[in-house]
């Protein structure tokens, strides 16, 4: 059963597309905002994300452009804008189709099938077969004695809880889960872009500088957050 991630406000649209796709044999997830969407693509894993251009708490190709660094699934922009301007802005920050309101129920899910038979086609063998696994909720680092919760939102360094932004969490988040792996400037903003609005490579540093403060014992001498040179960043375990 394909899984559709659905961030729409409105209540009238967004529950008509939810009956519709769950009459279909769809297993759909409906969120209300973008902040609500951004947390359930790790919790629900869509197979194809529906997304309005018009929400609460992000300016909608801003979100699509998050979406994007995160998820290679399929993203469909649902719009009242009919303007080739916003057409072509949507499909620049990385969404794979655009439907524009009011749409047909039966169209709209031509294109949902269009998108994810060839999103599946161009997978590897080894992912079209395998069962997806499920995002772990707490991730350990037993050398430095690190949890991180990913569904309560804390982390705990040598046994003490430690305060962080939105914004530190989703970086030292990012990092340990991928260790090793060097990130550039680049990298992590677009990761966090979307959940900050103001970030750019002097809040990234400001924000390894005080991560370092908060779990290194030495933060002028950091073990686990290391710099590489003309690069960026990575964990080291």
């Amino acid at each position: 059963m394909d899984r559709v991630l659905l961030i729409e406000d409105d209540d009238i649209i967004g529950e008509m597309i939810c009956m519709y796709l769950k009459e279909e044999d769809f297993l759909v997830l409906r969120c209300h905002n973008g902040q609500e969407g951004l947390t359930a693509l790790n919790n629900f894993q869509p197979d194809l994300i529906l997304l309005d251009l018009i929400l609460p708490d992000f300016e909608g190709t801003e979100l699509c452009n998050s979406l994007r660094g995160l998820t290679p699934v399929p993203i469909i922009i649902i719009s009242s804008n009919s303007k080739v301007s916003e057409k072509i802005e949507a499909f620049t920050v990385g969404a794979d189709d655009y439907l524009c309101k009011p749409f047909s129920m039966h169209e709209m899910k031509a294109r949902i099938q269009v998108l994810l038979r060839r999103f599946k086609k161009e997978l590897p063998a080894e992912q079209q077969l395998a069962t997806p696994t499920p995002i772990r909720q707490r991730i350990t680092v037993p050398a430095m004695e690190l949890q991180i919760n990913l569904e309560k939102r804390t982390l705990h360094v040598r046994g003490e809880s430690i305060e962080m932004t939105f914004s530190e969490f989703e970086l030292i988040r990012l990092l340990v889960e991928h260790p090793e792996r060097v990130y550039r400037r680049e990298d992590l903003i677009n990761a966090l872009r979307g959940f900050d609005s103001y970030i750019n490579e002097r809040a990234i540093d400001v924000h390894i500088t005080n991560l370092r403060r908060k779990i290194e014992i030495n933060p002028k001498e950091p073990k686990y957050i290391k710099t590489v040179w003309g690069v960026g960043y990575k964990f080291v375990i």
